[in-house]
């Protein structure tokens, strides 16, 4: 980020549904995608849908352009950004699979790594 902001300017911010990868360093993975989800600040919209489901297919793509074969997703725009956990799910699942059947044998593993209990039975709903 500081790099981007010698660039751009001392208040730039990352886009949202604009992956950037690093580094792991010392997690055990080779890189990190960071991401910024859509903000639910007063209702859910159809724009905000469309953000999330771009956070998941454009991280899917910058996998694929870097030749990583998994990836692992945490609930993006959950909890402080305050998008619905279900609703956040079905956007996750769905744009997965739609986008694994755009790109067949592109990203060989996707993992959902959820932190509630809430999300872990959403998940396992959709993807059974």
């Amino acid at each position: 980020m500081n790099l981007l902001r010698d660039k751009y300017g001392r208040d730039y911010e990352q886009p949202t549904a604009v992956p950037m990868l690093t580094p792991a360093y010392n997690l055990p993975s080779k890189n990190v995608i960071h991401i910024v989800g859509p903000i639910v600040e007063r209702q859910l919209t159809p724009d905000l849908e469309e953000e999330l489901a771009d956070c998941y297919w454009n991280t899917l793509t910058m996998c694929k352009e870097n030749g990583l074969k998994s990836v692992a997703f945490c609930c993006i725009s959950t909890g402080v950004f305050h998008f619905p956990n279900r609703q956040a799910a079905e956007i996750a699942v769905e744009t997965t699979e739609r986008w694994m059947t755009t790109y067949p044998g592109s990203v060989e593993r996707v993992i959902f790594n959820v932190f509630k209990d809430e999300d872990k039975e959403y998940y396992e709903h959709l993807i059974s």
